[in-house]
C-alpha cells in the first residue's frame, strides 16, 4: 500500500509536469486495481488495465481502449519478455510513460549482490540501464527524464528535468498539493457504480 501511496504522487507530479493536470491515465499492469482508485479518489480521470491480474478496487473503470495522457507501468519492465513490443503498445494508448524499474549496475552484480534479480522468484527477466531506457526513447520518438535509479519519464515534448525533480520530490510527500483544484471522484464513481444492473 505505501508504494501505490507514492505513486499517486509520482503520477500527479508527472501530469503537472506535462501541463496535464486534468489529463487522463492508463495504469498498464495495474494489479488490483489499488493505485487508479487512489488516483481516482484525488480527481484523476485514471483507467485500470491487466491481462494478468484480477481488477479487486477499479471495477467499473477498466481501459476499453480510450486514449490517454499518460500511460504508467509500475514494476512491470523487468518482467516483459519483448519491452519494445509492450512500450510500442504503450505508446499507441498515450504519448506519455511513466515506468519504475531499478537500473542494474555498470558492471552488472553478482547474483547474489543485487536484490532486485529476484532470484527467490524468478520473475525478474530483464533489467535495464539509463543507456537502454535512453534508445528506447530515441527509438520512439520521446525524452526521456530519469532520477537514475527507479523512475523513468518519456515524454512528447522535451521537459526540464530538474522541475520534473521537484515536482516529484514534492508530491511523494505532499501529494494533497497536487490534486487542489481536482475533485474526487468517489462519489462520482459510487453514483455509477450503484446505477449498474
Amino acid at each position: 500500500m505505501i508504494r501505490n501511496q507514492a505513486n499517486v504522487g509520482l503520477v500527479m507530479a508527472s501530469l503537472n509536469a506535462l501541463n496535464k493536470k486534468c489529463g487522463s491515465v492508463i495504469d498498464c499492469a495495474g494489479g488490483y486495481g489499488i493505485l487508479v482508485r487512489l488516483l481516482r479518489d484525488r480527481g484523476v480521470n485514471a483507467l485500470w488495465s491487466d491481462p494478468y491480474c484480477k481488477n479487486l478496487l477499479a471495477v467499473g473503470f477498466e481501459h476499453t481502449g480510450e486514449s490517454a495522457d499518460l500511460v504508467t507501468a509500475f514494476e512491470a519492465f523487468e518482467h516483459f519478455v519483448d519491452p519494445l513490443v509492450e512500450a510500442e503498445k504503450m505508446f499507441s494508448i498515450a504519448p506519455n510513460l511513466l515506468i519504475s524499474t531499478q537500473l542494474i549496475a555498470t558492471p552488472a552484480p553478482a547474483q547474489d549482490q543485487w536484490w532486485y534479480y529476484g532470484s527467490d522468484h524468478g520473475q525478474h527477466i530483464g533489467f535495464f540501464r539509463l543507456k537502454t531506457l535512453q534508445m528506447l526513447a530515441k527509438k520512439f520518438n520521446k525524452h526521456l527524464i530519469s532520477n537514475g535509479q527507479s523512475w523513468h519519464l518519456f515524454t512528447e515534448k522535451p521537459l526540464n528535468q530538474t522541475k520534473w525533480k521537484l515536482n516529484v520530490r514534492i508530491a511523494r510527500k505532499f501529494p494533497f498539493l497536487y490534486s487542489q483544484g481536482l475533485t474526487s471522484k468517489v462519489w462520482q464513481d459510487f453514483e455509477k457504480m450503484s446505477s449498474r444492473p
